[in-house]
């Protein structure tokens, strides 16, 4: 199991994951508080809980939290760069629920509500996913304090 951990939270890469984590981790808080808190322009839990049994995600209460929560706690693992890939892996799976059950039908375009800013988000995710935390990370003072 610790050889696993250790895997799981090492990375090769170099400083191009920081890149892609900062302005992503805080894409996905922003976005995320707008569903739990109601920060920045959004309804909050209660109305995000409303919305997505509007459109068949129920019970709306828990896809509200399991989506805000998804994206505001796993936008901030990957700003520390902390549990990385599993933030990461958590990340894209929320992109991939929200394009299939929203944005899919719209077509490509955001200006049409499309999927095309949940998929680079996606695609965002799914690079840190493979490519791990890289040089400037929590993971990293993590490893080497169980070595």
């Amino acid at each position: 199991m610790k050889a696993f951990l250790k895997k799981l939270m090492t990375s090769d890469a170099g400083f191009a994951p920081l890149a892609l984590r900062i302005p992503v981790g805080i894409i996905y808080m922003a976005h995320g508080s707008q569903k739990l808190f109601g920060w920045f322009g959004g309804h909050g839990l209660s109305g995000t809980a409303q919305w997505m049994n509007s459109i068949g995600l129920e019970p709306g209460i828990v896809m509200a939290t399991l989506a805000g929560s998804g994206e505001f706690f796993g936008g901030l693992l990957l700003l520390l760069g902390l549990h990385t890939r599993p933030a990461a892996f958590v990340t894209a799976f929320t992109m991939i629920v929200a394009i299939f059950s929203v944005h899919i039908s719209h077509g490509l375009f955001l200006s049409n509500g499309g999927f095309e800013y949940g998929l680079a988000l996606f695609a965002a995710s799914l690079s840190i996913l493979f490519s791990g935390q890289g040089k400037v990370a929590v993971d990293n003072l993590i490893v080497r304090q169980t070595k």
